[in-house]
C-alpha cells in the first residue's frame, strides 16, 4: 500500500500532526509531495522520511511545504499532475477549498484521494471545522490581550487586523473571546461615525478602544486617516496580526483534533474505502 500526502494552499497549524500520524502508521510506505500539487505536477515526490515528521508534529506550518498552484487548473498541469498521483494506492490532501476541488477530480479521474480540511479560515463547505482555526483565534487573543494594556496607558485606539480571506470566522470568534469594542467583517460595518463616535467618547472617559477587522475590507492607510481625521486626540495604532496565526504553535485543541482527523483517514485507507473526505459535524468526525 502506497500512500502519497500533500498540503495545499496557505499552510495550517495541526498540518505536522496529520502527517505525523500517517506516517507511524505507513512508514516507509508513506510519500510526501513538496509544495503541494506543483509537486504533484513536477513529481517532486520523496519517502516521507526525509522529512523527519515526528521531529514537527506539535510544531505549525507543513515540514512538507506548501504552495498554490493555478497551474493545476490547466489541462496540462491536471494532466501532468494525474499522472503521478496514478502511482499510488492513495493520495492524502490537506488544504481548502480548492485543495478540495482538485482533490476530487483526482478521484473522478481514477485516484484515489482523502481529503482533510485544513485551513486557518475555517471556509471549507463541507465541514464544521478545519485544521487551523482554534489555533489562529487563539493568536489574535493572546496579540489583543497583550497589547490593550499600552493602549489603555494612553487611552488609544487599537484596530487589529486578522486573516479570514472573505470568511469573517475569525474575526467573529476572536471578538466574542476578548470582548472588544467593534467588529468590522464585512463591508457594511465601516460606519465611521459610529466608529469614530465610539473612539472618541471612550477617550472622555478615560478608556482605550479595541477595533477588529478582517483583512482585504479596506486600506490600512484610508481608514486610518479618515479615523484619525475624526479623533484628533487619539492616538489611532493598526495591529496587523497577519502570520503569527499560521505560525503560532498548535493549541491542545488543534492537536486533538488533528489526530481525529489522521485516524479516520488512516482507516479509510486500511480498509480500501472509495475517495473520501474526513470531516468534522454535529460534534463528530465523519467521512462522506
Amino acid at each position: 500500500m502506497k500512500v502519497l500526502i500533500l498540503t495545499s494552499g496557505g499552510d495550517a497549524p495541526g498540518m505536522n500532526k496529520i502527517i505525523a500520524q500517517l506516517y507511524r502508521r505507513f512508514k516507509t510506505n508513506l510519500y510526501a509531495c513538496v509544495e503541494g500539487f506543483q509537486g504533484l505536477i513536477e513529481n517532486k515526490i520523496h519517502p516521507a522520511s526525509i522529512f523527519e515528521p515526528l521531529k514537527y508534529e506539535n510544531e505549525a506550518g507543513s515540514c512538507i511545504r506548501s504552495s498554490r498552484c493555478p497551474q493545476f487548473k490547466t489541462k496540462t498541469g491536471f494532466a501532468k499532475g494525474l499522472e503521478n498521483a496514478k502511482c499510488f494506492d492513495y493520495v492524502v490532501v490537506l488544504g481548502g477549498n480548492g485543495s478540495y476541488k482538485g482533490c476530487c477530480e483526482l478521484g473522478q479521474n481514477g485516484v484515489k484521494t482523502v481529503f482533510i480540511p485544513s485551513t486557518i479560515d475555517n471556509d471549507v463547505d463541507i465541514s464544521e471545522y478545519s485544521q487551523g482555526f482554534d489555533t489562529a483565534v487563539d493568536a489574535c487573543k493572546y496579540v489583543i490581550e497583550n497589547v490593550m494594556p499600552t493602549m489603555q496607558a494612553f487611552k488609544r485606539c487599537a484596530i487589529f487586523e486578522v486573516m479570514g480571506r472573505e470568511c469573517p470566522k475569525i474575526a467573529k470568534e476572536v471578538q466574542l473571546a476578548t470582548k472588544t469594542d467593534y467588529l468590522i467583517s464585512s463591508i457594511d460595518d465601516i460606519d465611521l461615525i459610529k466608529i469614530s463616535n465610539l473612539i472618541n467618547e471612550n477617550y472622555r472617559q478615560n478608556r482605550a478602544t479595541s477595533v477588529i477587522i478582517k483583512e482585504r475590507l479596506i486600506s490600512p492607510e484610508e481608514l486610518m486617516g479618515k479615523l484619525s481625521a475624526l479623533c484628533p486626540d487619539v492616538g489611532i495604532k493598526y495591529v496587523v496580526v497577519g502570520y503569527l496565526q499560521r505560525g503560532s504553535k498548535p493549541t491542545r485543541k488543534e492537536l486533538t483534533f488533528a489526530k481525529s482527523f489522521a485516524r479516520l483517514a488512516i482507516k479509510t485507507i486500511k480498509e480500501n474505502k472509495k475517495s473520501s473526505a474526513v470531516i468534522y459535524k454535529n460534534g463528530k468526525f465523519l467521512t462522506i
